[in-house]
């Protein structure tokens, strides 16, 4: 995921979507935070989110309890940690390739990969989490929009709180679509949902 645009057009670049291994203390820790997250992935494409138990997910992992107390409080625990490594890959992405773009959140390529995790989706969605994704989502796209319009130069003079109430702003209209786009079955290109929302960016920042 490197390199450099000089346009406001999204470069494709393939990211894992929801997947695993949040948290970074060591490699062996990451390891296994990773199996947990994978076995519980396949499992709530298998069953339920609360058909699934701590003790499935042990046993799809072949990792001990006593392990994964180590790493998480509870399944919901395990779940966010996964939401929150996407999330926080996806709001960080432009920033660390060092797009040069007017892009403030990489639209296109968050579109893309949940256009082909609608399951995924679709099991947050039955399950009543949803509202835990887009929360989490909010948090993380705020920060990360916030950083891009740093990054920019443009916004030297802003004061620290109305900078964060635009990019909380940002991060709720780009939600949103998020929203519109997968109620409308996803057909709009993900590359023309990237350029309407920052054609409502820069407008909007005018």
């Amino acid at each position: 995921m490197s390199g450099k645009s000089s346009s406001n057009q999204p470069n494709a670049h393939p990211v894992p979507i929801f997947a695993a291994g949040s948290r970074k203390p060591d490699k062996r820790a990451q390891r296994t935070q990773k199996l947990l997250g994978s076995a519980f992935l396949q499992l709530i494409h298998e069953k339920p989110i609360e058909d699934v138990t701590v003790q499935d997910v042990l046993e799809r992992a072949g990792v001990g309890r006593s392990t994964f107390y180590m790493h998480f409080r509870d399944k919901n625990d395990l779940l966010l940690s996964q939401l929150e490594m996407f999330l926080d890959l996806m709001s960080n992405l432009l920033s660390k390739r060092n797009e040069v773009s007017k892009r403030v959140a990489p639209v296109a390529e968050m579109f893309d990969h949940i256009g082909t995790q609608q399951q995924l989706y679709n099991i947050l969605r039955d399950a009543g989490r949803l509202n835990d994704f887009y929360d989490l989502a909010q948090e993380h796209f705020t920060r990360g929009i916030e950083r891009r319009l740093k990054e920019s130069g443009r916004f030297l003079k802003t004061s620290r709180t109305e900078l964060n109430a635009r990019s909380s702003a940002l991060a709720g209209s780009l939600l949103s679509l998020l929203r519109w786009w997968l109620a409308h079955g996803a057909k709009v290109a993900p590359e023309e949902m990237d350029r309407i929302f920052h054609t409502m960016v820069w407008k909007g920042m005018a």
